[in-house]
């Protein structure tokens, strides 16, 4: 088979304009839309997002998913180990988890996303996350989010701090 192959300049005179392609970046974060990271990302409420939520939970959450979530909030899977209802070691080993572990990590990518909205920065987020806050009673905002009522005092004490309403 004969190829020809024209030069640049006689492509010019015809008018053929060439497309370049952008280069992939290192580990690309790319979510499929409703999974645990494209929530961090989208952490507004949309027409029937709670319910593709519900049926995601349902579904389980794959692996990937997790990996992928783990990997935009700049954490390690160890630092999730108390907050998790399945062992590190229990999830490495499955490619879908459970109703229960995927509810927790949908809870976990709703709370960074308005953490990182409120906060404008994953780095300022995660070091309120770790400082000791007098209206959780000096407690740790992270180490509280072992349990929904955990979860719940962190979003509502998020939620003021979005309003500038301090107890």
């Amino acid at each position: 088979m004969n190829v020809k192959v024209k030069s640049e300049d006689s492509n010019k005179k015809k008018g053929v304009v060439k497309a370049k392609v952008a280069r992939k970046e290192r580990n690309p974060i790319n979510p499929t839309k409703f999974s645990p990271s494209w929530v961090a990302e989208h952490s507004k409420d949309a027409p029937g997002f709670k319910m593709e939520l519900i049926g995601r939970i349902r579904e389980g959450v794959k692996k990937a998913d997790w990996k992928q979530l783990i990997h935009y909030t700049d954490s390690t899977e160890k630092e999730f180990e108390h907050i998790l209802p399945a062992s590190i070691s229990s999830m490495q080993k499955k490619t879908v988890y459970g109703k229960e572990t995927s509810e927790r990590i949908y809870e976990l990518a709703r709370l960074f996303g308005l953490g990182y909205e409120v906060f404008d920065s994953k780095e300022d987020f995660k070091k309120w996350l770790m400082t000791p806050s007098s209206t959780l009673g000096n407690k740790i905002p992270f180490e509280l989010l072992d349990s929904s009522f955990g979860f719940e005092m962190v979003e509502s004490e998020i939620t003021r701090i979005q309003y500038n309403v301090y107890s």
